[in-house]
C-alpha cells in the first residue's frame, strides 16, 4: 500500500518519510509490507491510510489538480481537512494515532460489531436496530447509499438487528472484520477523550468547504470543521448525503484519492451521472490527468443548451 507511489515520486517518499519522523517510529515499513496483524491494529490503520491518502494528495497538488470541495469517509474527513489546510499533516497523524487508540480502548476487544445490511433502506436498518436492541446499543453507523447501511454495536446485538433486518426483507447480511464497533454511541468514550485535543489544535479556515460527515454540510471555517470531527466519533457516517449534497452543489467529477476504490463505486451508485474516478498508484495518474483535463474543457466551454 502506497510502495509504489514512494519509489516513483519524491514528494510522496517524502509524505511518508514525515510520518515517520512525526510518529518516531518507521510506520512507512509497516504501510510497504506489514505484517498484516500490525497494520490492521486500528492504531496503526488510520495513520496509515491517512500518510497513503495524503502522499497521493501532495503528488495531485504538485501537478495542479486542486479540488473545488472535499469529503471523506469517517477517517477520510481528516485527509480532507489537511488537504483543506484546516490544520497539518503532522497533527493530522497524532490525531488519528490517538483515534484509533481511544476508540480500541472504548469496548472490549470482543464486545463489539459491525454488519453490512443490503438490500435495505436506512429507515427499516434502524427499525431492525430498534426492535433488536433489548437494551443494548446497536444503530445504523454508515449510510453508505445504494441499499447498504452498515450496523454497529454489541456483538449480540449487531447479530440480533441482522437476523431482524434478513426478516424484513434484506438481501445479505455481512459481518464486517472490525477491531472495534465505530460510529456508534460505544465510541462516546472515545469522542470524550479525542474532544479537548481537536479543540486544542492550531486550526485555519478550509481553503475549500469540507461536506462533513455528520450532517452533510459544507465547512467553511475552522471551528465548524473541528466540531464536525468531534461529534464524527460517535455519530454515524452519512456519505449518501455527503455525496448528494456535494452533487447539489455543483459537483460533476470526483476523484477518491487514497488506498483502494470503495467510494468510487459508492459514488457512482449515488451520482449516476457523475464522473468518477480513483487514484492510489503511479498506473492512476494519466486517467485521472485525462479526466480532469475534460472535465476543464468542459466546464470553460460548455454545451449550448436546448432552448
Amino acid at each position: 500500500m502506497g510502495e509504489a507511489l514512494a519509489q516513483a515520486y519524491p514528494i510522496c517518499r517524502e509524505t511518508f518519510d514525515e510520518a515517520d519522523a512525526v510518529l518516531g517510529e518507521r510506520l512507512s515499513t509497516v504501510i510497504f509490507g506489514g505484517p498484516e496483524d500490525q497494520l490492521t491494529l486500528t492504531e496503526n490503520t488510520q495513520p496509515a491510510i491517512l500518510a497513503v491518502s495524503i502522499a497521493a494528495y501532495r503528488l495531485l497538488e504538485s501537478r495542479g489538480l486542486t479540488p473545488a470541495l472535499v469529503a471523506g469517509h469517517s477517517l477520510g474527513e481528516y485527509s480532507a481537512n489537511v488537504a483543506a489546510g484546516t490544520f497539518s499533516f503532522g497533527d493530522a497523524l497524532r490525531l488519528v494515532r490517538n483515534r484509533g487508540r481511544y476508540m480500541q480502548d472504548a469496548v472490549p476487544a470482543g464486545a463489539g460489531a459491525m454488519a453490512a445490511i443490503l438490500g435495505l433502506d436506512a429507515e427499516q436498518v434502524a427499525r431492525a436496530c430498534a426492535e433488536a436492541a433489548e437494551g443494548q446499543i446497536v444503530s445504523p453507523a454508515n449510510m453508505n447509499g445504494a441499499g447498504q447501511v452498515v450496523i454497529a454495536g454489541a456483538r449480540e446485538a449487531v447479530k440480533r438487528a441482522g437476523a431482524r433486518a434478513t426478516a424484513l426483507g434484506a438481501r445479505r447480511v455481512v459481518p464486517l472484520a472490525v477491531s472495534a464497533p465505530f460510529h456508534c454511541a460505544l465510541m462516546v468514550p472515545a469522542q470524550e477523550r479525542l474532544a479537548p485535543e481537536l479543540r486544542a489544535l492550531t486550526a485555519h479556515a478550509p481553503r475549500v468547504p469540507i461536506v462533513a460527515n455528520v450532517d452533510a454540510e459544507p465547512k467553511r471555517d475552522a471551528r465548524a470543521a473541528i466540531e464536525a470531527l468531534v461529534q464524527q466519533v460517535a455519530s454515524p457516517v452519512r456519505w449518501e448525503a455527503v455525496v448528494s449534497r456535494l452533487a447539489s452543489e455543483g459537483v460533476t467529477t470526483y476523484v477518491e484519492v487514497g488506498p483502494g476504490t470503495v467510494l468510487t463505486g459508492l459514488v457512482r451508485k449515488i451520482h449516476r451521472e457523475a464522473t468518477v474516478v480513483s487514484f492510489g498508484t503511479p498506473d492512476d495518474l494519466a486517467a485521472v490527468e485525462r479526466t480532469l483535463a475534460r472535465a476543464s474543457a468542459s466546464s470553460e466551454h460548455p454545451e449550448p443548451a436546448d432552448e
